[in-house]
């Protein structure tokens, strides 16, 4: 069946997916962003185009009917990177054309998980262990008055409202050392005009070897056709990009963590709230009761999701044998390890502090997966733009606010 892929976003996440439209059918995916971003930059295996009103959800729907029209007669697997164009897409199943094709959960689910606050009151009782947590409402002036260990760590609730605002010292995540340090940071997000819920958590200890990252997809009958778990070795340092995995190996662990009883809650969780399409489960290894507190679960395929197409599970692909085709695989946990890497592997030998996670990635570099450096994708400009940025790494990791 002919069928176009259509990819909403210009990040390190739209362009992965479409190196997975190309190595899967050998086909180039288009792809509308809402600016330009050197991360889909010079690249021959997709179309870009960008419509700077894309988070107006009105002109969202415009557009997915404008390209509809353009392709009119053919299937176009429709795929999100991002919580706002999930949560359109979701929200507005009526009004989007029959010929778009994807696997996505109701906007309560979706909505239930990306609002931070909803979703630890929401699944409070669950089977999953999340950190201890405080809410703080920005819209009240009394926010002095809480019992707090630091450090800490502070976020946003609504992820979705605070990924649309832009002020000076906006950070993605905020490790707050003292009470005149969070009620600095207070002041500095509430000015820059985010009035939603803010949360504290305990900040768990460890290193960053101690966060993990599940990925997983929930097929259109609400069956978990594969779930990966793999160690973050490294995250990312600049301040929008703090929480994402810089280096991860999926299967290797070195900690005393159970991980077979954690993917069984994990899918368990997942089937039992009915969710539908890829996710992203994000957590850290506490050492004082041995367990994996969840941070958050992305309604998506996660910035570093690439690596399960190396495990056997191209990601464009399984989209496309469940949603156009109708085929269901049985159910796989994928342990194989597999190095990925955003970072050189003079990041690798400098900053990880985890001696055994380093050893072993150094081990498997030969063989590493470089998610933006597609050999498919062969255009000079992006060769050395790409280099460019891995030397960029070591500026970023040595002036980094995140220690």
């Amino acid at each position: 069946m002919d069928f176009e892929v259509l990819i909403l976003g210009s990040d390190p996440n739209a362009y992965y997916m479409a190196r997975c439209c190309y190595e899967a059918y050998h086909k180039k995916a288009y792809l509308i962003g809402r600016q330009p971003l050197a991360f889909t930059r010079f690249s021959n295996i997709l179309h870009i185009t960008y419509e700077p009103d894309m988070w107006n959800e009105k002109a969202f729907l415009q557009i997915l009917s404008d390209f509809q029209e353009k392709h009119n007669g053919k299937k176009i697997i429709l795929i999100s990177t991002n919580e706002t164009y999930t949560e359109f897409i979701s929200k507005n199943k009526k009004n989007i054309h029959k010929d778009y094709i994807y696997n996505y959960p109701s906007v309560e689910i979706i909505k239930s998980l990306t609002n931070k606050e909803t979703f630890y009151k929401t699944y409070a009782s669950s089977e999953l262990s999340f950190p201890e947590t405080i809410y703080l409402d920005c819209a009240s002036d009394n926010l002095i008055d809480i019992d707090i260990t630091y450090p800490a760590i502070l976020k946003p609730a609504n992820v979705v409202t605070y990924n649309h605002i832009q002020f000076p010292g906006k950070n993605k995540i905020y490790k707050i050392n003292s009470e005149k340090e969070l009620m600095d940071v207070i002041k500095n997000i509430k000015d820059g005009g985010y009035k939603d819920k803010l949360i504290i958590q305990e900040f768990i200890p460890g290193d960053d070897s101690n966060l993990f990252d599940a990925v997983l997809y929930v097929n259109t009958k609400g069956k978990v056709e594969f779930i990966t778990f793999a160690q973050i070795g490294l995250q990312e340092r600049i301040s929008s990009m703090v929480g994402n995995a810089a280096v991860l190996i999926n299967g290797f662990n070195t900690t005393n963590g159970n991980v077979q009883k954690q993917v069984k809650q994990i899918k368990k969780f997942m089937e039992q709230i009915n969710y539908r399409g890829f996710a992203e489960v994000d957590m850290k290894y506490d050492i004082r009761d041995n367990t994996f507190k969840v941070l958050e679960i992305n309604a998506r395929q996660g910035r570093s999701s690439y690596y399960v197409s190396s495990l056997g599970k191209n990601l464009v692909k399984t989209i496309v044998d469940d949603c156009l085709y109708n085929l269901e695989s049985d159910y796989e946990f994928l342990d194989n390890e597999v190095l990925l890497s955003f970072v050189p592997k003079g990041i690798i030998r400098k900053y990880i502090k985890n001696k055994k996670f380093k050893k072993k990635a150094l081990k498997m570099w030969k063989n590493v997966i470089k998610p933006m450096d597609a050999p498919c994708d062969k255009n000079l400009k992006r060769f050395l733009q790409l280099r460019k940025r891995w030397l960029h790494y070591y500026k970023e990791y040595k002036n980094s606010y995140w220690k």
